[in-house]
């Protein structure tokens, strides 16, 4: 379980690049990008930097800070676009997002997010996440979590289908679990101990109806089937340049999140610090084997919270669920942060922890 310490504190995974580190993977495999001597010392000095800036703050499970996203739109560079680019069946152009004309508010972020041409069999190809947690592993002392996604439900609401053999969103889900899969399965093999998925495909019933709950989570259950380690769900709510999804993510937590109780997975990940905590009462109810990783810590403000309102935050949780079952994290993705800002959110963090801990008897 993710915790066997008290209040464990984490991140969720994507990190503000240090301002030297230019080199651009734009849509390469990373070992081909890495055959260029100068790319493959950069990219691990920049991980290993961003892995020392959380052990600075005092994390307690680190991530690689996802140095492997370019620097592609929506604030948080290329978390659907690493993929498309690297599973074979999908045209490498952006092209207008499926549901573009539906998306009322949120039109800008659909233009960031754009949308991909499905044109032959879906297959696998050099994704490497074994390979980027080697890297992350050998650099830092610390549990290295896996970071997987934009996953394959997600993904799927991306596609225009003009060819291949696959022609609907569920379809594609299923064989992109697939693929995710064997991912996980040599993420493990690599000897990664907590995994990550990350898909933001929870709130799509939101907007195609209730029956699309079940698909949802056989999808969630198909790509995470027998994996033994530490496993969560990360779906947040909307971080386009910081920015809220007004329509898909209407109702917050409590609307969906009951949906996905029985869901295969181990611990959510939820947003929260950028309401203020809103919604947090949906906890009460989750099934005694789920643990909960809070975001205590708003990614979407430029503010720097103070460790006593970190602290205030996570009192507000433990009215709902045991601190046993309860880890500390970032709402979302920090990507679009300056870095400096986000050094300072992190050690916020880990002080507010340490400050409830005290109240809680704990000594670390």
């Amino acid at each position: 379980m993710f915790s066997r310490m008290l209040l464990p504190t984490t991140m969720v995974g994507s990190y503000p690049r240090p301002a030297w580190f230019r080199y651009q993977l734009e849509g390469r495999d990373v070992l081909e990008a890495h055959k260029v001597i100068h790319h493959a010392e950069a990219f691990e000095d920049a991980v290993r930097t961003v892995l020392r800036d959380q052990e600075l703050a005092g994390l307690d499970i680190v991530t690689d800070g996802q140095m492997w996203f370019d620097d592609y739109s929506m604030g948080i560079g290329s978390f659907l676009w690493y993929w498309l680019e690297r599973i074979h069946g999908f045209g490498k152009e952006k092209l207008p997002h499926p549901a573009r004309s539906k998306a009322g508010a949120d039109t800008w972020a659909l233009d960031e997010a754009g949308g991909v041409a499905v044109r032959g069999p879906i297959e696998r190809g050099p994704v490497r996440l074994a390979e980027l947690f080697r890297i992350a592993q050998r650099n830092t002392d610390k549990p290295v979590k896996a970071c997987v996604g934009a996953g394959p439900v997600q993904l799927s609401t991306l596609a225009h289908f003009e060819g291949g053999p696959i022609k609907d969103r569920y379809a594609l889900a299923n064989a992109l679990a697939g693929i995710f899969r064997t991912e996980i399965g040599e993420l493990l093999d690599a000897g990664c101990k907590h995994v990550q998925l990350e898909d933001l495909g929870a709130w799509i019933p939101n907007l195609s109806g209730d029956k699309d709950f079940k698909w949802v989570k056989d999808v969630v259950h198909t790509t995470l089937d027998g994996v033994t380690a530490d496993t969560s769900w990360h779906f947040c709510l909307g971080n386009v340049w910081g920015n809220p999804m007004k329509g898909m993510t209407g109702g917050g937590y409590p609307k969906i999140l009951p949906h996905y109780f029985d869901a295969n997975v181990g611990q959510f990940v939820l947003d929260f610090a950028c309401r203020e905590m809103e919604g947090i009462e949906v906890l009460r109810d989750l099934p005694k084997d789920k643990t909960v990783a809070v975001g205590v810590i708003d990614v979407r403000s430029l503010m720097v919270e103070a460790p006593e309102q970190v602290a205030e935050r996570v009192r507000k949780v433990m009215k709902y669920i045991e601190p046993e079952r309860i880890t500390l994290t970032t709402d979302c993705g920090m990507k679009q942060l300056p870095r400096p800002c986000a050094v300072e959110k992190l050690k916020a963090m880990a002080a507010g922890a340490a400050i409830v801990r005290a109240e809680l008897g704990v000594k670390r």
